[in-house]
């Protein structure tokens, strides 16, 4: 593993003879994950701005303490908020590296982040948060804890916000969700439940009030997305019109990716009673 400057930021490296990784320190932001001899795992924007305080397009950005538009957040989430911006601020604020290891097969590495060491920029948070990374030939394995340090209850939202690549968003569909509940964003906010896979035609962006087994399917072969601790998914592509008003996101770019993303979001926001601690884990894998 080394520590590496690119486009003005930290960057860790790991070059195991199993697999390369790359996370950037702000955010830790995990934008490639590569098994030797396959492609990053991950879609990763190739218009994607890497300016300190931005936040990347593509990878693995994390929402923390909030997820999406704060207004749409709980009331006991969006009340803590003062900064405008969606999705929180864990995803442009530079993370502490705390911990790394290597075996033959595998490597793992820590990172930290304590809210409380931003003062009231971005409202009361008591929370400190830490992401470990877990990497073997076969699995990515990213794990999510937040801790309440006060002795009040805290409530929050959060997603690992994961991106995927395909050739074609036309032939790719998500299986695990049939017979569950859903909000679909671009209609209203409105409940719906799904019928058979996710298909993509155009924009899509949905809350979906269940987790678990999931597999995306694309004209490249299966992923499979394991969660623990998530109550909630989010699936998210732009289609043409909204790619084409991102700044980030070339136009034609949201047929080649997709979003799936492992949450605790909207009615199933965390509430931490003092000193308690919250696990999300998301699982990838391939085959």
């Amino acid at each position: 593993m080394e520590l590496v400057t690119q486009h003005g930021q930290q960057v860790l490296e790991i070059r195991h003879p199993e697999f390369f990784a790359r996370i950037f320190l702000q955010g830790a932001h995990l934008t490639e994950f590569a098994p030797r001899d396959s492609d990053n795992w991950l879609w990763l924007s190739s218009a994607a701005n890497y300016a300190p305080g931005a936040a990347i397009r593509g990878g693995i950005p994390i929402c923390w303490p909030w997820f999406g538009d704060p207004a749409k957040n709980p009331p006991e989430v969006a009340d803590r908020i003062v900064d405008a911006k969606a999705h929180g601020f864990a995803r442009t604020l530079l993370w502490a590296l705390e911990r790394t290891q290597s075996s033959d097969k595998s490597a793992e590495v820590t990172l930290t982040l304590d809210a409380r060491d931003l003062g009231d920029r971005f409202g009361d948070w008591p929370l400190t948060a830490s992401i470990a990374f877990e990497f073997t030939a076969k699995t990515c394995r990213i794990t999510l804890s937040t801790h309440n340090v006060s002795d009040q209850p805290v409530t929050y939202t959060e997603a690992l916000h994961t991106y995927f690549p395909t050739s074609d968003i036309h032939q790719t569909q998500v299986d695990g969700f049939d017979g569950s509940h859903y909000t679909d964003t671009l209609d209203n906010w409105q409940d719906r439940t799904q019928s058979g896979p996710i298909c993509f035609d155009g924009e899509v962006d949905r809350i979906y009030h269940a987790a678990g087994d999931i597999r995306i399917n694309t004209p490249e072969g299966t992923t499979r997305i394991e969660s623990n601790g998530s109550a909630s998914t989010i699936v998210w592509n732009p289609g043409p019109g909204k790619a084409a008003r991102l700044p980030d996101f070339p136009d034609a770019a949201w047929t080649s990716m997709l979003c799936v993303e492992t949450a605790n979001t909207t009615s199933n926001c965390i509430r931490l009673m003092g000193g308690e601690s919250h696990m999300t884990q998301l699982v990838l894998s391939r085959g």
